[in-house]
């Protein structure tokens, strides 16, 4: 298989690339009659789109999204559903110079010889325009999740470079996530983290990050055992975009430092029901959820792309020198926010219609 598809019941697929004539995807297995606009698909995208702010990439897209089929009077049928976005800036002569070259860091060489050649305007499937169709299908899973149990999705950047927040994510509103151009819902942070984005794109170079993602009313049962646990899949999902080289939930690598004994979430009764005193589990239990809030750290890592000048080969071994031209982020962190949404959201509204498919 080659790899373009995601999901059991809720499947997404995604076509096209960054310099190709459209992005998109087929969205099979939604359920019928969700009320769906182009305009509620569009806030999303506007979330992810380039040329946003003045740390985010200049390429100008509008990234306006066509919903072709799958939907009558405004609801979904519960047909496949395909969402095409048409590309308009594409300069693949900003490229010319990468044709023959081998970005460091970067998919160019694994392309090169998994396939014998590849697509270099703007790397093909390997560019993280990709990721518009994921966040195109994330909105309609979004959508339903909402209205139907109450679920939010909730990421910020969190860390960029050495510059971390510390606030407490259960208690982050989207208001203050949106509220700057980087996504960090702590004001003066986000001041540092700009700062250090444009100190970078002055210096030609890209700097990484952590987002922090969070998933609240998630209900309890959704998961299964053994290998496609919900953890399993959610991490799976993160790592499947674009430079993201790291994946922890609940006290991830922190917990090795505690005791089981403390480690261990105390069940107790809370207003007649039961529930947890702490979530260091971050909200399942042997894959499963629990019922309490889900949140895990994805890390990207800077992007390989940059205009300072590094020592590389040619497509024959030879040595060369780069120095990329084209419109590239300078950190992906603030773009990536609404990608590690959508790809959240496409996970847990999977596994929602495979459990209420085996507990009818």
């Amino acid at each position: 298989m080659a790899g373009n598809t995601f999901g059991q019941l809720f499947k997404v697929t995604t076509f096209g690339e960054s310099h190709g004539g459209m992005v998109g995807a087929v969205v099979d297995g939604c359920p019928p009659g969700i009320e769906i606009s182009e305009g509620e698909i569009q806030v999303e995208l506007d979330r992810r789109k380039p040329g946003q702010s003045s740390i985010t990439s200049p390429r100008k897209e509008e990234d306006e999204i066509k919903i072709a089929s799958g939907l009558f009077e405004g609801k979904t049928t519960g047909t496949p559903i395909l969402l095409l976005a048409y590309n308009k800036d594409i300069r693949p002569e900003d490229y010319q110079e990468m044709k023959d070259l081998f970005r460091p860091g970067h998919a160019d060489f694994t392309y090169t010889k998994k396939y014998g050649f590849r697509d270099w305007h703007g790397s093909g499937r390997a560019s993280a325009r990709e990721t518009l169709a994921r966040v195109a299908a994330g909105a309609i899973a979004k959508k339903y999740l909402k209205e139907k149990l109450g679920i939010e999705f909730i990421s910020y950047v969190e860390q960029v470079g050495d510059i971390k927040t510390d606030m407490d994510f259960n208690h982050v509103i989207m208001e203050q996530i949106e509220s700057n151009i980087v996504r960090c819902p702590d004001q003066e942070i986000a001041e540092e983290m700009i700062k250090l984005i444009e100190q970078m794109q002055n210096e030609g170079d890209s700097i990484g990050g952590v987002i922090r993602a969070v998933v609240k009313n998630v209900p309890i049962g959704l998961g299964e055992p053994v290998f496609d646990k919900l953890s399993a899949d959610l991490a799976k999902a993160m790592v499947s975009i674009n430079a993201v080289k790291g994946f922890e939930i609940g006290s991830g690598f922190d917990g090795v430092k505690m005791k089981g004994s403390k480690h261990n979430d105390q069940f107790l009764q809370k207003d007649g029901k039961i529930a947890l005193k702490t979530n260091y589990a971050g909200g399942t239990l042997g894959g499963i959820s629990n019922g309490d809030t889900i949140y895990f750290r994805v890390a990207f890592k800077p992007v390989s792309t940059i205009s300072k000048t590094q020592e590389t080969v040619d497509t024959n071994g030879n040595k060369a020198s780069l120095e990329a031209a084209g419109r590239h982020d300078t950190c992906v962190l603030p773009r990536a926010v609404p990608i590690v949404d959508a790809m959240a959201a496409l996970v847990i509204m999977d596994h929602y219609l495979r459990h209420k498919a085996q507990n009818l």
